[in-house]
Order: structure tokens, then sequence, then C-alpha cells
């Protein structure tokens, strides 16, 4: 596993402020940014506040930040991006007072899946996004935990493909997320351990 600098990323959209010291990097979210295409809502929103790098077939990207959401819509994980149609977004959201793990996959038009899950406030989410032939797996743990599936999604193996940390939010000014690592490492040998 290898970590990845934070300066070797470019941001898809600039957030408002980024601080980076020893133990990680926080990032303030500007109100009102998302990434959604259409589906239910009918808008289109392109400025997930995003830190990408390329990444490559055969490896998996992980990215751990503190959980620490208070509003509707607060948001971070891993954000994958081929381009404004073709993009994966999973981590953690809070949604209707819950604070659920889920992902958003986007062809075209976005569909959005999310189960709650208790007990991780405070604690230290990891998300990670394995790629492999031509599919993606997200899993997601707290702490030193279990990783649990979140996602199956295709994607393309001859696509060039970006990932890395992301935040948004929706609803509200002055979300910052601690994020505390950025890692590459080999993809994941199997769908089921």
């Amino acid at each position: 596993m290898t970590r990845i600098d934070w300066a070797t990323g470019e941001w898809s959209t600039e957030p408002a402020r980024v601080e980076i010291a020893d133990d990680g990097m926080r990032v303030t979210a500007v109100e009102g940014s998302d990434a959604w295409r259409i589906t239910s809502y009918g808008f289109i929103h392109d400025d997930a506040r995003a830190l990408l790098a390329p990444f490559d077939e055969g490896t998996a990207v992980e990215v751990s930040f503190v959980l620490d959401f208070a509003e509707q819509f607060d948001q971070a994980g891993v954000f994958l991006r081929v381009d404004d149609t073709v993009w994966i977004k999973a981590g953690i959201e809070s949604s209707d007072g819950a604070t659920s793990l889920g992902a958003v996959v986007t062809r075209g038009l976005s569909d959005w899946s999310l189960g709650q899950v208790s007990g991780w406030a405070g604690r230290t989410v990891t998300v990670r996004a394995s790629r492999s032939g031509d599919a993606v797996t997200v899993r997601a743990k707290v702490d030193e935990e279990d990783w649990r599936l979140v996602r199956v999604a295709p994607l393309d193996p001859e696509a060039a493909v970006t990932a890395g940390p992301y935040c948004c939010a929706p609803s509200r000014a002055g979300l910052v997320v601690h994020f505390t690592s950025w890692r590459v490492t080999e993809a994941d040998a199997g769908l089921h351990p």
C-alpha cells in the first residue's frame, strides 16, 4: 500500500479552503456543492470538491476521514471520474436525520443507494474502490472493523479514470472534512472473501 501525497491530485472544483498538516488534510466544502445528474430531481450538479489522480485498472484507492457531519446532505468519501456524465461517488452522507453509507453511480443519469450506519459518528471511515476488469467494487469500514460491501458497478476497463477524496455540502456553508489518508494498492483479489 502506498500513500498518495495530497499535492499529487488536482481539484475538480476548488474548495473554499484546504489545510494540509501532519495529521491529514482539512477541506472546507462550498455551500451548494454536489454531484448529481437529473434523476428524480431534474437538475445537474457537477461541482463536488474532489481531489483526483489517475486510477489505473488493477488497483484500489482508499480514502479515510473522520466522520463529523451535522447537516442534511453533508457528505464525503471517494470520487471516481471518467467525464461529466460517467462518475461514481461513494461514502457517508447525512440524509433525513440519519448517517448513511452509500453510492451514487452515474452513467448519463444518477442512481443512489444507501443504508444507515449507526455508531459511526466521530470515528474514522475508510472507503475503498477496487478497479478490476469491467467493474469497480466499493467497500467501506469504520476504524478497524470488517469491510462492508457497498456497491459493484460497471466501469469500462479501457476508460481513463481519476479518483480521490471528495466532499460536498449541498445544504449549508461551513462543512469541514478531516481526511486522514489517501492510499493506492492492488485491486481486491475477488468479489467475495
